[in-house]
């Protein structure tokens, strides 16, 4: 008897182990969106896009602000938001975008959100522009998430011209510094790592 019964409970289980084995593991969905004037921001974003890329299980989404739409930003796991120096501020077109997101959806509340900027010089305003979008999404009630080490503390940034590159140093595209992509990838990375294990947990 006792046997019929284990059978009996063992075919029960096997349709729900079928389905916990092909179940696909959870994806974190990251969006790169950037607004990019004269194609600096737009490398930083292809970086941090790869970066994020990189990471087993993220779904990566890269958008120009002319093809985004609030909708974009509700469904991801986690926002990474690029922006020129515009006058040591946001440029008026991202902040545009930003100030379009639903602020009181639940649906922002709780996403991880990053920034990334890029400026003509040393100390033209990028960790302002940074700040400022950061300080956008804490008041969506998102969690802000800073790059890694010390060295990136609120995300990542480059500088069009870069005094320790040298006058003919060779640079992507003639537009950004090699370590400069590599601290975009850097922030893609750890934001991808870290939704991956806000998916995982919830």
């Amino acid at each position: 008897m006792r046997r019929i019964v284990c059978l009996l409970c063992l075919f029960a289980l096997l349709p729900i182990l079928a389905t916990a084995q092909n179940a696909e593991p959870k994806k974190a969905g990251v969006l790169v969106v950037y607004y990019s004037d004269k194609g600096h921001t737009k490398a930083m974003a292809e970086a941090v896009a790869k970066g994020a890329g990189a990471v087993d299980g993220a779904a990566v989404t890269l958008l120009d602000i002319a093809n985004a739409k609030p909708e974009d930003v509700l469904a991801a796991d986690a926002v990474i938001v690029g922006s020129p120096v515009y006058k040591a501020n946001v440029a008026p077109k991202m902040q545009e975008f930003i100030n379009s997101w639903p602020i009181k959806d639940a649906r922002l509340h709780d996403k991880l959100g990053a920034a990334f900027a890029t400026g003509s010089g040393l100390s033209a305003g990028e960790e302002v522009v940074q700040t400022n979008i950061l300080q956008s999404m804490l008041v969506c009630q998102m969690i802000v998430v800073g790059g890694p080490g010390g060295s990136q503390p609120f995300g990542a940034s480059a500088m069009d011209e870069d005094p320790s590159d040298g006058a003919n140093a060779k640079k992507q595209e003639g537009l950004v510094a090699e370590h400069y992509l590599k601290k975009g990838e850097a922030l893609g990375k750890r934001v991808a790592e870290l939704a991956l294990r806000l998916k995982s947990a919830k």
